[in-house]
């Protein structure tokens, strides 16, 4: 099993969109308010992603992983979007398909991500975890992630309290390859 990452384009939107739509509802089935789950649609999804891959001149990269030639997982990291973040990069998105799980995928974008934001100039990353997502919590410690704080996330349909995983060492992060 082959691992490939690749940047994300236009023409991915509907099956980002899609992923993303099916596992954050897996993910956050117990965490999330009904109100969320019923104004975050698979065509709600697909317009955000329509309109973040079309955004030229962005500082975040948007990057795919493959296996198979099937879309395994995606993740999104640029200028942070909080200030909780101070000078480092913001991981904003990492989701690994069900299927796709305890694969390397995860791990793999993630360094992926840590490559691009080092080559963009910035020394750390961080990423907010939903308190209560005890997978993500465990996979972000065992990548060596330090809990630096909590803060609450406005979201589009749901503010959340989340843990901020950060790594102020690109290359020891980076080192992490398998």
């Amino acid at each position: 099993m082959t691992i490939s990452i690749r940047s994300a384009q236009e023409i991915d939107a509907p099956l980002i969109a899609r992923l993303h739509f099916h596992t954050w509802r897996e993910t956050y089935r117990d965490l999330a308010p009904q109100a969320a789950f019923d104004g975050v649609t698979e065509e709600v999804r697909l317009a955000r992603w329509q309109n973040l891959l079309a955004s030229e001149g962005s500082k975040r990269v948007i990057l795919l992983a493959e296996i198979d030639e099937q879309l395994a997982g995606f993740g999104m990291a640029g200028p942070a979007s909080h200030e909780i973040f101070q000078s480092r990069a913001e991981i904003k998105f990492l989701y690994v398909g069900a299927a796709f799980k305890r694969r390397g995928v995860g791990r793999k974008l993630l360094l992926h991500l840590a490559r691009h934001m080092m080559k963009a100039g910035y020394n750390g990353v961080g990423l907010g975890v939903v308190v209560g997502n005890d997978p993500a919590i465990a996979f972000y410690e065992g990548m060596k992630g330090t809990r630096a704080g909590i803060y609450a996330d406005p979201g589009p349909v749901w503010r959340s309290d989340n843990y901020l995983y950060v790594w102020d060492n690109l290359p020891d992060l980076i080192g992490q390859e398998l």
